[in-house]
């Protein structure tokens, strides 16, 4: 899953109280992170606008879960709460990817479904993984909590939850972020690479600009919030090495924004002019907030196609 398709993906939510991870959510998240997605499930039938954008940019993977996870008995309308999902980096198989899915299950039912079934599970350590259809595994963390995922994805989850590798809580840098914005009903943190990738799809030909090849190497990571109570607002933090850096980041974007418009619609030039751009000490911060309306007009434009890519 590409880092800007993530980044957009998860703008899928209404304002709501949303839940921080739990302690078994984050055991299970390896400590080379890429990027952490989090959206509260409970607001996505609260929002016209949130079912739109589900609707046109749901990855197909996420249907199957959704799929799967009915055929073995969890209603995702119903039961699932909050969806997370974490790309790390593991040395032999390259970018994984797991899921965390947060709820009220009947958890009882769904083993007691699978036993009917006759699903049988296989051991990794001492937890029983259960398939879900389309290659992909699960397994209950807690009667709230499963994770799932490929083979490879899910076992090195377990890997660091079970301590043979280093899970979540050893990387404070990601941390630290996730505390600033884990409050929110959706949320996202990258980490330096995930950053430079997001900031260049974004960016468009302003990337290309010789500046851009010296500012990228000072990011440090990045966050971002989104929520739909009031129209939509987007927020997001880019994290550099000093304050000159912000600010020649900043008029970067800036640029940015002023090629697209040359190239833009009607809807997308009112979206460009509805972002601001700023820089807060060695922070850059981007700005998003237009009405429910324009935005769903803004679904179906070549400039959304582009990014959400």
């Amino acid at each position: 899953m590409k880092t800007c398709c993530c980044a957009i993906v998860l703008f899928l939510s209404a304002a709501a109280s949303a839940m921080p991870l739990g302690t078994n959510s984050r055991a299970v998240i390896p400590s080379d992170i890429q990027q952490i997605i989090s959206v509260d499930y409970r607001a996505l039938k609260n929002s016209e606008t949130a079912q739109a954008l589900k609707q046109q940019v749901l990855p197909e993977n996420l249907k199957q879960f959704e799929g799967a996870l009915k055929g073995v008995g969890i209603d995702p309308e119903k039961e699932l709460e909050q969806l997370t999902f974490a790309s790390y980096r593991a040395r032999k198989n390259g970018v994984q990817i797991v899921g965390i899915a947060q709820g009220q299950f009947p958890t009882k039912m769904v083993l007691k479904r699978m036993r009917v079934k006759k699903i049988k599970p296989t051991k990794y350590h001492s937890t029983d993984l259960y398939p879900m259809g389309n290659g992909m595994l699960m397994t209950f963390l807690d009667d709230s909590t499963l994770a799932f995922g490929n083979q490879s994805a899910l076992q090195g989850a377990l890997d660091a939850r079970d301590g043979y590798s280093s899970n979540l809580d050893s990387n404070s840098q990601m941390t630290d972020m996730m505390s600033a914005v884990d409050s929110s009903s959706v949320w996202s943190i990258l980490d330096q690479q995930g950053t430079q990738n997001m900031l260049r799809s974004a960016m468009g030909d302003a990337s290309k600009l010789a500046d851009y090849d010296t500012v990228k190497k000072r990011l440090l990571a990045s966050r971002y919030t989104m929520n739909f109570s009031n129209g939509i607002n987007f927020d997001l933090s880019v994290l550099t090495s000093d304050s000159m850096t912000a600010a020649t980041l900043s008029s970067l974007v800036k640029a940015g924004m002023l090629y697209r418009k040359m190239n833009a619609t009607p809807t997308e030039k009112m979206a460009l002019e509805s972002m601001t751009v700023d820089s807060d000490s060695s922070n850059l911060q981007l700005h998003f907030r237009t009405d429910d309306q324009r935005f769903q007009s803004l679904l179906r434009s070549e400039l959304f196609a582009a990014v959400s890519r």
